[in-house]
């Protein structure tokens, strides 16, 4: 048990928590979701569920209005924050140098692998790469607190009649420093239930975590720390802070303890980072360049603006001049606040079959990370150990301090139509095909309960796979949509490109969810066919998982 569980009394018999009823129980939940964990979690609820509502609420009003012909700008409201002279908390040393981090799903054995990586930082993923079933969820919170103990191992199973390796942690001063990310703000966790209500997807993450983990880290001086995402207003940045002073208080935490970094992954938030950082500034650390989730709010956000439409996904590249101003923007802001600027994934996986094909893969990569570190970011993300050396090469030879807050970039001079301003290019029949064939894969894998895809020697998670869907959507309904072969992007050009997908795709036995092909072929037919883009894929989705 946690030094935390063990410090709130325990009754020798079981009580039922007033407020909270959970509907599923699995082996060892109650280790899990002892009296003072629900008892947490009814409190936090009630403190946030009523605004959280209202965010939601006003999420939806302002889609209405882009809907209507509408863009995002800066606010007038907040001007004097925007102008005014101000900086974020220190920043803790374990956080000071964050050159590569390397993101993943909360298996063990992805785990393990992560904190041993080499890299700075680990972000262990309960949102976009954690399909969310039940036993996900409990599955993630139990490796958490292995890792934080730091005593979590994990034994593969035997094959080919051997046994299997044997996974365990090096010494915690040779780990990767640990941060979470909860759910979204838009997320349920339909299998808590408080007062009748399922309580918020990220609320659950957080404060479980915190509950178990918040000492042993505070004592290690390593947290808790957290990675936000999905925000889309200075308000949601406030709703946060509330919810986490709350956990603080709650548990006996200095206020500040908790330290997180924010995802710059909606396109109306990119209008808010300097109202965001001052939102969180007691406990802020940086903000993310989200790119995949950032292409996606682009496509979301103007789906109804026909002058607005983005080429295939495979060309929406970070040299594209609305996704530069955005990274320049975010540098800008975060260095004259003394808060990090984060890079974007690089999604490559390693070729082994084709030396030829993984050179040109890595090639990129180094373009990429190159490119993030003359602009002045402080760290970046891989999706795969083997782009560690990779990314940490380009950024030792170019940062050799711990981070590059002294880069201020003056010269970047961005206004709300550099921030908006579409790309010009084409969609391939290759490139439309490929847009459905990721969104199915990922979908079917998403569904069996795996969030974290390998397709096409590309990581694919729930960002990429909402790039897909979204595009899809939008070339149906934008209209007079057509391919470079000039081919109209149509109905009838979905339907048979669905129809030919399964013997594309040959034998789907070893492929992450092939049962579940069909099931996900029939969700994007019916998400592709709605009159309306629905805002996020995984919330239909989770309908139709346990």
């Amino acid at each position: 048990m946690s030094a935390v569980a063990q410090a709130i009394p325990a009754h020798t018999t079981p009580r039922p928590t007033p407020g909270i009823t959970v509907t599923t129980q699995l082996a060892g939940q109650s280790e899990l979701l002892p009296a003072g964990a629900l008892g947490l979690l009814v409190s936090l609820h009630r403190a946030v569920e009523p605004e959280r509502q209202q965010r939601l609420a006003a999420r939806r009003q302002r889609q209405a209005f882009f809907d209507q012909g509408g863009t995002p700008d800066f606010r007038d409201d907040t001007r004097e924050i925007r102008e005014g002279d101000w900086t974020v908390a220190p920043i803790p040393a374990a956080l000071q140098d964050r050159r590569v981090e390397i993101t993943g799903p909360t298996d063990p054995k992805m785990v393990i692998n992560a904190l041993n990586s080499g890299a700075k930082v680990f972000m262990a993923d309960f949102e976009d790469s954690t399909s969310p079933t039940w036993r996900n969820v409990l599955a993630g919170q139990r490796t958490m607190i292995g890792a934080v103990r730091g005593d979590l191992a994990f034994t593969a199973p035997a094959a080919n009649g051997k046994p299997g390796k044997h996974y365990t942690l090096r010494p915690y001063d040779e780990q990767a420093v640990l941060i979470v990310r909860p759910r979204g703000w838009h997320l349920d966790e339909k299998h808590v239930l408080i007062d009748g209500q399922p309580i918020a997807g990220g609320l659950f993450d957080a404060a479980v975590f915190a509950f178990h983990n918040a000492r042993t880290l505070m004592d290690a001086d390593r947290g808790p720390y957290f990675y936000l995402p999905k925000l889309q207003s200075m308000e949601e940045a406030a709703l946060w802070e509330c919810a986490l002073s709350h956990i603080e208080g709650m548990l006996g935490l200095p206020h500040g303890q908790i330290k997180v970094t924010v995802l710059i992954e909606t396109l109306p938030a990119v209008f808010e980072m300097d109202e965001i950082l001052h939102a969180l500034r007691d406990r802020i650390v940086g903000l993310n360049c989200g790119r995949w989730d950032y292409i996606f709010s682009y496509l979301k956000t103007f789906r109804r603006h026909a002058d607005k439409v983005l080429p295939e996904r495979g060309q929406v590249t970070m040299t594209q001049p609305f996704l530069k101003a955005y990274s320049e923007l975010l540098i800008k802001t975060c260095h004259r606040r003394g808060a990090h600027a984060m890079g974007g994934m690089a999604a490559q996986i390693p070729i082994n079959h084709d030396a030829a094909a993984n050179e040109q893969a890595m090639a990129r990569v180094r373009a990429d990370k190159l490119r993030e570190v003359t602009a002045g970011h402080d760290g970046t993300w891989v999706a795969h150990p083997a782009l560690i050396p990779v990314a940490r090469a380009i950024f030792d030879e170019h940062m050799p301090t711990p981070n590059q807050h002294h880069v201020l970039r003056r010269d970047v001079q961005v206004g709300r139509d550099e921030l908006i301003a579409p790309c010009s290019g084409t969609i391939t029949r290759a490139g439309f095909e490929n847009n459905v064939e990721v969104c199915v894969r990922y979908m079917a894998a998403w569904l069996d309960g795996n969030g974290c895809v390998p397709i096409h020697n590309l990581m694919e998670d729930a960002a990429t796979a909402e790039i897909s869907r979204s595009q899809i959507w939008q070339w149906l309904h934008a209209g007079n949509q057509h391919l470079d072969d000039g081919t109209a992007i149509d109905y009838a050009l979905l339907k048979s490109t669905l129809r030919a997908l399964p013997a594309r795709l040959g034998d789907t036995t070893a492929l992450p969810g092939g049962n579940r092909i069909t099931q996900a072929i029939g969700l994007l037919d019916d998400l592709s066919l709605a009159d309306e883009l629905a805002p996020f894929l995984t919330v239909p989705a989770y309908r139709q998982i346990d």
